[in-house]
C-alpha cells in the first residue's frame, strides 16, 4: 500500500500549516450563550463535540479573548444551539459581524428554564452546566453536563468549511 508523502516543516512553519490543515475539516456551527453582567452573551462555535452519554457531557473550546470568556466558570449555565442550515445569519452574527448586545436580534430567541436564550428552529437546544474548564494555549476547555435536551423536527446542519458554509 502506497503512502502519501508528508512534508516535514520546520516549527515555525508548523502553526501556520495546523491552521491550514483544520479548514479542511467540516464542522457543524452552534451559538453558546451564558449570562453576562448586562445580559446574555453569546458566540459561535465549531469546537464541539459530545464527551460522554453516561453521564450526558458535552466539550466546548472557546478562547480566552472572547467577549463570553470571562462569563464562564464552573457551575455556571450554558445553553448550546446547534444550528440548521436556515440559520447562516445567524452564525454570521455571533461569529464577531455584530456587537455583542445586537447578536440576540438575529434568529427568534426563547429562554430555557435557567433563563437563558434558546436558539428557536434550532437542530437541538442542550441546556447545560460547566463542570470544569481547563485553559490551554490561547482557549480554555469547557466541560459541561447536559442537563435537558429539545430536538428540532429535521436534521438538516449549517456545516462550516475552510472559511465558508456549505
Amino acid at each position: 500500500m502506497a503512502s502519501a508523502a508528508m512534508t516535514v516543516r520546520r516549527p515555525v512553519d508548523v502553526a501556520q500549516d495546523f491552521r491550514g490543515a483544520m479548514r479542511r475539516l467540516a464542522s457543524g456551527v452552534a451559538i453558546v450563550a451564558a449570562k453576562g453582567a448586562h445580559g446574555p452573551v453569546g458566540m459561535a462555535a465549531t469546537s464541539i463535540t459530545s464527551l460522554t452519554v453516561d453521564p450526558p457531557a458535552i466539550l466546548v473550546c472557546v478562547g480566552q479573548s472572547t467577549g463570553i470568556h470571562p462569563c464562564l466558570a464552573p457551575g455556571c449555565p450554558i445553553s448550546i444551539n446547534i444550528l440548521s442550515r436556515h440559520q447562516r445569519e445567524v452564525s454570521v452574527a455571533f461569529g464577531g459581524a455584530m456587537a455583542q448586545e445586537a447578536r440576540f436580534a438575529v434568529g427568534r430567541w426563547v429562554p430555557d428554564h435557567h433563563d437563558l436564550p434558546m436558539l428557536d428552529e434550532a437542530q437541538a437546544n442542550l441546556a447545560c452546566t460547566i463542570f470544569s474548564m481547563t485553559p490551554f494555549g490561547t482557549h480554555s476547555i469547557v466541560v459541561a453536563r447536559v442537563d435537558a435536551v429539545r430536538l428540532g423536527e429535521t436534521v438538516d446542519p449549517l456545516i462550516y468549511q475552510d472559511g465558508a458554509y456549505l
